[in-house]
C-alpha cells in the first residue's frame, strides 16, 4: 500500500513538473536542418511596375524632376528600391499590357505616338518603353520580366518583341534595336503570356480554350525565336462567385505544358470589415491554392512526352482594398493605397507562405513598386517608405538558402473561413554558412507569446541578431517626414546549446538570425 502511494506521489509530482515546464513558454518552434522543403529561389523577392497611375510616370520615371538623373529616373526611388533587393521586375502590366503595343515605345521619343490606355483610362505618352525599362533594370541590378499582349496583340507582335530584345543581329527587329542605340541584346529571359486573361475586365478576354490555343502558338514562335527564354502562363485570377478558377488552370496546363516554365497566380487581400483576425488569416489561402495548382501541375506532367517541372509564380500579390472603387481606380492618381502596421504583418505572412512552399513557388512579385499599391510613395519633391517596405526588405536581404519544414506548436484562433490558425506564423531559412534565419509574425492583437526555439539538429552558438517591425497601434501609418513603422534592431541573444527562448511582442514581425551548427 505504501509503495503504491509513493509511486502515485512520484507520478503526480512528475505531472506537476511537466505542467509547470510547459507553462514556462506559450509556444514552441522546433528546427531540424535535415527537414528541408526546397531551395528558396531569389525571384520570390520580385516586384512589378505597370503603366498605371504614378508608378511609371512620376514614380520610376520623372525627367522633369530635380530628383531625376540624366535618363529621367528618380534617384530616390532607385535607391529605395535597391534596399528591397528586387531580384526580378515584371513590366509593363497588368491590365495595361492587354492593350499595349510595344513598338509604340521605341525609337526617338518625339516620334512616339500618344495613346489612350483603356485599362486605366489615362493618356499613355510612350516616353517610357522597352529600352528605358531595360536601362532602369540595369541600374537597379534586377532581372527584367516582360508580359506580352495576349488581348489585342498578335502572334507576330509577341515573337517580334522577343527578336528585338534577344536576337544579336541580322534580323529586322534586332537591327532596329541596334539603330535605337542598344548594340547588344537585352537578353530578356522571363516572358509571361498575357495577364489575367480569364477576367472579364481584360481587353481581349478569352475563355480557357481560346486562351490556351492562342498562347500555345505564341509560345512556339517565341521559343523558336529565342530558345532559352522561360515562359509564364496566365493562371486564373478569377475567384468571384460562379467562376471555375481551377478548371481554367487545368485547361491552360493541358495546352501549354510542353512550353511553359511557370503558371502565374494572383492574390490581393482586404479588410473591408475591419476584422483584424480574419485579415491576419487571409494568407492561409496561399497554402490552399498553391497545393491545388501543384496537384494540377503533377497531373499535367503525367501527360507530357518528356516530363519537365512547371513552377508556380505568384506574380501579383499585395494588400489592396481602400483605393479600389470609383475615382481611386482610374486616372493619374489611381490605386494610391496607404498602408499601416497590420498590412505589413500580412505582407510578412505572404512571404512566409512563399518560403514554406519553396519546393514549388519559384517566383513572386509584389504589386507594385512605387505609388500604386506600393512600398514607396512619392511627391514631386519627396519620398517615404510605407510600412510594407520594411518586412519585404528584411526577407529579401536575409532569407536565402533552403526553407526548413519547422514544427510550430502555438495557440490558435478561429475565423469564419479558417479554423485553428496559429498565432505564430513562422518560416525558417538555412544557408551554407550554417546560418539560420527565423521569421515570426505574432498575429495576437494584445498578447506577447513566449516561445522556446529548439534545435533538433546541431546547436545554436554565438550572438543572434534580432530585428522587429512593430508599432504602437495596428492602424499606424507612415507618411512624408514621419515613419513610425520601421525595422528596429533589438538587443541580441547570446545562444549556447539547443534552445533559445524569446518573447514575441503582440502584433509584430520579428527576424532572428544566427549560427546553428
Amino acid at each position: 500500500m505504501l509503495k503504491r502511494v509513493f509511486y502515485c506521489l512520484i507520478i503526480l509530482m512528475i505531472g506537476i513538473s511537466t505542467t509547470l515546464q510547459a507553462a514556462d513558454s506559450d509556444a514552441r518552434i522546433k528546427i531540424d536542418t535535415e527537414r528541408r522543403i526546397g531551395a528558396i529561389n531569389k525571384h520570390i523577392y520580385g516586384n512589378f511596375a505597370e503603366h498605371l497611375g504614378r508608378c511609371i510616370y512620376g514614380g520610376i520615371y520623372d525627367p522633369g524632376s530635380k530628383l531625376a538623373d540624366k535618363q529621367g529616373f528618380r534617384t530616390d526611388v532607385l535607391e529605395a528600391a535597391k534596399g528591397l533587393n528586387v531580384t526580378i521586375l515584371r513590366w509593363p502590366g497588368g491590365n495595361f499590357v492587354s492593350g499595349y503595343h510595344w513598338q509604340d515605345g521605341i525609337g526617338p521619343k518625339e516620334n512616339r505616338p500618344q495613346r489612350t490606355d483603356l485599362a486605366w483610362q489615362t493618356p499613355e505618352p510612350n516616353t517610357f518603353g522597352t529600352d528605358e525599362f531595360i536601362d532602369f533594370c540595369r541600374k537597379l541590378g534586377t532581372e527584367p520580366y516582360f508580359a506580352v499582349n495576349m488581348g489585342t496583340g498578335t502572334l507576330d507582335e509577341a515573337r517580334n518583341w522577343v527578336e528585338y530584345c534577344n536576337v544579336k543581329d541580322g534580323a529586322y527587329y534586332a537591327e532596329l534595336r541596334k539603330k535605337n542605340g542598344h548594340k547588344e541584346p537585352h537578353n530578356v529571359i522571363y516572358w509571361s503570356l498575357g495577364n489575367e486573361m480569364d477576367g472579364w475586365w481584360q481587353m481581349g478576354h478569352k475563355n480557357a480554350e481560346d486562351y490556351g490555343k492562342f498562347a500555345l502558338e505564341a509560345a512556339k514562335l517565341m521559343k523558336w525565336t529565342s530558345p532559352n527564354i522561360k515562359l509564364i502562363a496566365a493562371g486564373s485570377s478569377n475567384f468571384y462567385e460562379g467562376s471555375d478558377p481551377h478548371g481554367w488552370n487545368r485547361v491552360v496546363l493541358d495546352y501549354l505544358k510542353e512550353y511553359i516554365d511557370y503558371i502565374a497566380l494572383h492574390k490581393y487581400v482586404e479588410n473591408y470589415e475591419n476584422d483584424y483576425y480574419t485579415f491576419m488569416a487571409t494568407t492561409q489561402d496561399i497554402y490552399e491554392r498553391t497545393a491545388i495548382v501543384e496537384g494540377q501541375i503533377k497531373e499535367a506532367m503525367s501527360k507530357m512526352r518528356n516530363p519537365r517541372q512547371i513552377w508556380v509564380a505568384w506574380d501579383e500579390y499585395n494588400v489592396w482594398y481602400r483605393a479600389r472603387a470609383g475615382a481611386d481606380m482610374v486616372g493619374r492618381n489611381a490605386l494610391e493605397e496607404k498602408y499601416n502596421l497590420e498590412d505589413a504583418l500580412v505582407i510578412a505572412g505572404f512571404l512566409n507562405a512563399f518560403i514554406n512552399n519553396s519546393h514549388i513557388v519559384k517566383m513572386a512579385n509584389m504589386a507594385q513598386l512605387v505609388n500604386v499599391i506600393a512600398p514607396m510613395f512619392t511627391s514631386p519633391t519627396d519620398m517615404y517608405r510605407q510600412t510594407i517596405y520594411y518586412p519585404l526588405a528584411m526577407y529579401a536581404n536575409n532569407s536565402h538558402g533552403c526553407a526548413l519544414d519547422v514544427f510550430v506548436d502555438s495557440p490558435t484562433f478561429d475565423t469564419k473561413q479558417w479554423k485553428k490558425v496559429p498565432y505564430l506564423d513562422v518560416s525558417v531559412a538555412y544557408n551554407e554558412n550554417n546560418e539560420v534565419v527565423i521569421n515570426v509574425v505574432n498575429r495576437h492583437l494584445t498578447d506577447p507569446i513566449k516561445t522556446d526555439i529548439i534545435a533538433q539538429t546541431g546547436e545554436f552558438s554565438g550572438t543572434f541578431s534580432v530585428h522587429e517591425v512593430n508599432g504602437p497601434d495596428i492602424k499606424t501609418e507612415n507618411t512624408f517626414g514621419s515613419e513610425p513603422i520601421v525595422t528596429v534592431e533589438k538587443a541580441g541573444i547570446t545562444a549556447s546549446g539547443n534552445k533559445i527562448t524569446y518573447e514575441f511582442p503582440a502584433h509584430s514581425y520579428t527576424m532572428i538570425k544566427g549560427k546553428l551548427k
